[in-house]
């Protein structure tokens, strides 16, 4: 064993392949520990900016009706990955800080579209814009197709994590 060429410290096997998977996985592991770690810290802070009581979870909710207009609980629930009982217990707190309401759902009665409050929808679009932003200022010295193919890559990512 010798110590990588990078100078990280870190101990590697002279006979493992550069790439090889007990070295890649663990940085992966590690880099999106972090990333995470940071990722919900600033949901934290975007809720509270939308509306001091706002759960950080919930900030995810109101991206995505905002993206993708009215939606039923079931789907929004789907998307998100928690159960409908969660689903509803959000929701029910986004109706009651008036970020979103629900309509019956033209195609069946029984159920409910979801759907952003002007309210909610200007709270959101300013907060978002922040962040857009904050992002812009953060990888100014990105190449853009960098910044595209790290997109890329957590959607990749994201997809792959639905299945």
């Amino acid at each position: 064993m010798h110590e990588d060429a990078n100078g990280d410290g870190r101990r590697v096997d002279s006979e493992a392949p550069e790439n090889s998977v007990d070295q890649e996985f663990p940085a992966l592991e590690r880099e999106l520990t972090v990333f995470l770690r940071r990722a919900r810290a600033n949901s934290g802070e975007m809720a509270r900016e939308v509306h001091p009581d706002l759960e950080s979870s919930a900030y995810g909710l109101l991206f995505r009706l905002e993206e993708c207009g009215r939606q039923r609980a079931t789907e929004l629930a789907a998307y998100i990955g928690v159960g409908k009982a969660t689903m509803s217990r959000q929701l029910r707190a986004l109706e009651e800080l008036g970020l979103v309401a629900r309509e019956p759902d033209p195609a069946d009665g029984r159920a409910w579209l979801v759907h952003l409050t002007e309210g909610g929808r200007d709270r959101f679009r300013r907060v978002r814009e922040a962040r857009r932003a904050r992002y812009v200022r953060e990888l100014a010295g990105w190449d853009p197709h960098e910044v595209a193919e790290l997109a890329r890559l957590l959607h990749q990512l994201n997809q792959g994590m639905e299945k």
